[in-house]
């Protein structure tokens, strides 16, 4: 079996991390294979939204701890220039256009909550647990984990989580605003995919733009922030979309995206 599936309904795709033995811990395949996949579905005209998930009791369990060995008898340079290829997958998902729910099933530790994090929205079964990991085996994070999680829960506790390596559970991922929902793990999938297929219903030049204007706004000024919403909302109402939504207000019906 491929380390990684991929299935499509709705105008949804759906990205599988497939070594559940391993609690999907990265492999080579998975890297690669999550850079071509979210690349190609990224910028598919026929996907609305992407969900990453993992297969078993597991999420991600991050680097495979077994094979680190050999990996740290690398020169320098090869080593950095590794993560660097590695932290490509969180680059992009950052800047696809279309959104990203990561189906937070169990345990995200290491770059499997990197992973997470740089999702747009998690939705997390009551089973998940989450957790930074480095610390414990000696390294100090990559897939930009320190930049995301920091963002997303404040500097305290973002270096309380790094400095100690601690897991934590659903519950607590939520009061910390790490996850958006937590639901019992029998209806993980079914909210998972009620939202994206929500969001893989809206207008899809709208909520590109609309991504890239929220990705902005985490490290852009005020001033910036605001020259992107012209430009950019100047471009949607340009669009066949924005005018079908119009039409559709005024005739108090539904309606009906094109992409366009």
């Amino acid at each position: 079996m491929p380390d990684i599936l991929e299935s499509v309904e709705d105008g949804v795709a759906t990205l599988t991390l497939n070594r559940p033995e391993a609690l999907n811990a990265l492999s080579e395949e998975i890297r690669l294979g999550m850079h071509e996949a979210i690349y190609r579905l990224g910028n598919d005209p026929a996907i609305g939204c992407i969900i990453i998930t993992g297969a078993g009791r597991g999420f991600c369990a991050g680097g495979d701890v077994k094979s680190m060995a050999g990996r740290s008898s690398r020169v320098f340079e090869e080593r950095a220039e590794g993560i660097r290829q590695s932290n490509r997958i969180p680059a992009l998902m950052n800047s696809v256009p279309k959104p990203i729910i990561g189906m937070i099933n169990g345990v995200a530790v290491g770059a499997g909550l990197s992973m997470a994090c740089a999702c747009d929205i998690r939705i997390a079964a009551k089973s998940a647990r989450f957790g930074t990991g480095f610390i414990k085996i000696g390294l100090s994070g990559d897939w930009g984990g320190t930049w995301t999680v920091t963002r997303l829960i404040g500097t305290a506790k973002a270096r309380e989580l790094f400095f100690t390596g601690d897991i934590i559970g659903a519950d607590e991922a939520l009061r910390l605003g790490l996850v958006n929902q937590v639901v019992d793990d029998a209806e993980l999938r079914e909210t998972t995919m009620a939202m994206a297929r929500r969001i893989a219903a809206m207008p899809p030049i709208a909520l590109g733009y609309t991504k890239r204007n929220l990705s902005a706004a985490e490290t852009g000024d005020f001033a910036t922030s605001l020259e992107l919403e012209a430009v950019h909302q100047a471009r949607c109402s340009q669009t066949e979309d924005h005018r079908e939504a119009v039409a559709a207000f005024k005739e108090k019906r539904k309606p009906s995206f094109t992409g366009r």
